[in-house]
C-alpha cells in the first residue's frame, strides 16, 4: 500500500511547478519586459548642448598612485553630442572580432566603441547590439584607458586624453594585434600594442624606450571611467556597481553608485597577491587586470558633480627605465557579458584572483556556483530550462531521500505512539515533570526522535 504522505508530497511538487510555471508566463516575464522598457526609456541620448562633467585625461586624485607620483591634468569635455558624432571626431582603429564590434580612438588611446555581436538588446533578432563602451562626450560614456604616470613635478610629457597616437593598421583582429606609437619630443619614445582574444579579453603591453640620457621612472596604469551612474536593477542580492578583488587582504570589494557618491574614494596602496578591478551590471562587466606578480595601487572614485564621473584604476609601482633601455608593463582588460564559462576561464588561463567573483554568487558562493553549474550541464543536454528546473529538484530529493526518509519513518512512529501519547497525558494531567518523563521513555521504546520531523 502506497504511503499517503509520498502522494502528497508528489501533488505538492506538481503544483508547485505549476504555480511556478504560471507565475511566471502571467506576471515575471512581463514585469521584466516593462523594467526593460523603463530602462530604455532612461537611456535616451542627452539633449545635444547640455553641460558635461570633466572628464581625467590620466590618472584621476581617487586613483592613489604611488607616492611621489604626479596627476595628470584634467581635460574638460566637450558639450555632449550623440555617440555617432562623438565616434567620429577622432581617427580609430577598428575592432573586429567574432563577439566584438567597435573601435579605439587614437585621439587618446581609447576603448570608447565597444559592442556585442552576439547579444541584442531585445529577443528579436532585428533589435540593436547591445552596447558597452561609449566615447566621454556621447550619453552615457564609459570607456577604458591605459597609460604613464610621471614622478610629482616631473616635466616629462606623458600620453594623455589629447595624444594623437600612430597606428600600425587600420582594423584590430584576434589574428591580426595592432600597435600604436608617440613619440613625446622629448627622447621616450612610447609604444602599445593591443591585442584580443576571440571573446572579451584584450591585451595592452605598453613599452618606453629612454633616449634621455639619464634614467626615467615612470608607473604604467589602467583604467575604466563612467560617466554618470546607470539604471540599475536594485535586486538586494544582485550587485550593480563598482567592483573589485584587490589582492589577498582587501579581496572583494562591491561598492554601489549611491555609496560612492558619498565616499568620493577608496583606495588600496601597495597591493600584492594579484586582483583586479573595474565595474559590473547586470549581465555585463569590466575589468583591469594588472599582472598578478606585480605590486600595485587600486582606486575606486567619484566627482563631486551634477553628473558625477566614477573611475576604477590600478597603477603598478613605479619602473625605472635606464638611459638607452626599454621597459615593458602588461595590463589585461576584459569587457565583456558574464558568461560563466568564459569568466572561469580567463581566471584559469592568466592565473587572476578570484576572477570567478565578477559574477555575484551571492553570500553562499559555495552553494550556488555548484549547483548553477549542474544546472548548466542538465539544460545543455535537454535544452528546456523548465524541464532542468524538475530534473535538478528530482536530484536534491534524491540527495536528500536517506534524511527525509527517516523523517517519514519518524513520524509514522509518531502517529502509531500517538494513542499511548495521549494516554501519558490523561494519567498525569497535573504533573509535567512526569509527563516528560514518561514521554522519553516511550520515544526510547519506540525509538523514534522527536527532532527527526525538521531535518528536511
Amino acid at each position: 500500500m502506497q504511503n499517503p504522505d509520498n502522494k502528497n508530497l508528489l501533488l505538492a511538487i506538481v503544483l508547485s511547478v505549476i504555480v511556478m510555471i504560471g507565475w511566471n508566463y502571467f506576471y515575471g516575464a512581463p514585469q521584466i519586459e516593462k523594467a526593460r522598457q523603463q530602462a530604455q526609456g532612461q537611456q535616451q541620448p542627452t539633449v545635444p548642448g547640455a553641460a558635461s562633467p570633466a572628464v581625467p585625461a590620466g590618472t584621476p586624485p581617487a586613483v592613489g598612485a604611488p607616492a611621489g607620483t604626479a596627476t595628470p591634468a584634467t581635460t574638460a569635455v566637450a558639450p555632449a553630442r550623440t555617440r555617432a558624432e562623438a565616434i567620429a571626431a577622432s581617427p580609430r582603429l577598428a575592432i573586429d572580432t567574432p563577439a566584438l564590434k567597435g573601435s579605439i580612438a587614437l585621439k587618446g588611446a581609447r576603448f570608447d566603441d565597444l559592442s556585442f555581436a552576439n547579444y541584442r538588446e531585445t529577443v528579436q533578432p532585428t533589435s540593436p547590439n547591445v552596447i558597452l563602451f561609449s566615447p566621454a562626450d556621447a550619453p552615457h560614456g564609459y570607456f577604458a584607458d591605459f597609460g604613464w604616470v610621471a614622478p610629482a613635478g616631473s616635466t616629462i610629457a606623458t600620453p594623455g586624453a589629447d595624444t594623437l597616437w600612430q597606428a600600425s593598421g587600420t582594423t584590430l583582429t584576434p589574428a591580426a594585434p595592432a600597435t600604436l606609437t608617440w613619440d613625446n619630443g622629448q627622447g621616450l619614445v612610447f609604444k602599445r600594442q593591443i591585442a584580443v582574444d576571440d571573446r572579451f579579453m584584450f591585451t595592452v603591453t605598453d613599452s618606453v624606450e629612454n633616449k634621455t640620457g639619464q634614467p626615467v621612472t615612470l608607473s604604467p596604469y589602467g583604467r575604466v571611467t563612467r560617466v554618470g551612474a546607470p539604471a540599475v536593477e536594485g535586486i538586494y542580492v544582485l550587485h550593480e556597481g563598482l567592483i573589485g578583488y584587490i589582492g589577498n587582504e582587501n579581496k572583494l570589494q562591491e561598492i554601489v553608485y549611491k555609496d560612492m557618491d558619498k565616499a568620493k574614494s577608496k583606495s588600496f596602496k601597495d597591493v600584492t597577491g594579484g586582483g583586479w578591478i573595474g565595474f559590473t551590471d547586470k549581465y555585463w562587466g569590466s575589468a583591469i587586470i594588472p599582472e598578478q606578480d606585480k605590486t600595485y595601487s587600486a582606486a575606486f572614485g567619484a566627482t563631486a558633480a551634477a553628473t558625477p564621473v566614477y573611475e576604477t584604476a590600478a597603477v603598478v609601482n613605479g619602473m625605472t627605465i635606464a638611459s638607452g633601455t626599454t621597459a615593458q608593463s602588461v595590463t589585461r582588460m576584459f569587457a565583456g557579458p558574464k558568461e560563466v564559462n568564459a569568466i572561469d576561464g580567463y581566471e584559469a588561463k592568466f592565473s587572476i584572483n578570484h576572477f570567478d567573483r565578477m559574477i555575484d554568487w551571492g553570500w553562499f558562493h559555495f552553494l550556488t556556483k555548484p549547483l548553477f553549474t549542474v544546472m548548466d550541464l542538465i539544460n545543455k543536454a535537454v535544452g528546456n530550462f523548465g524541464v532542468t528546473i524538475l530534473i535538478i529538484t528530482v536530484l536534491i530529493k534524491a540527495l536528500f531521500f536517506p534524511l527525509a526518509n527517516k523523517s517519514y519513518k519518524s513520524m509514522a512512529l509518531m502517529k502509531e505512539a500517538g494513542p499511548e501519547m495521549q494516554a501519558i497525558k490523561e494519567r498525569y494531567p497535573d504533573d509535567r515533570v512526569k509527563q516528560q518523563q514518561e514521554m522519553m521513555e516511550l520515544y526510547k521504546r519506540k525509538k523514534i526522535n522527536p527532532m527527526a520531523g525538521c531535518l528536511p
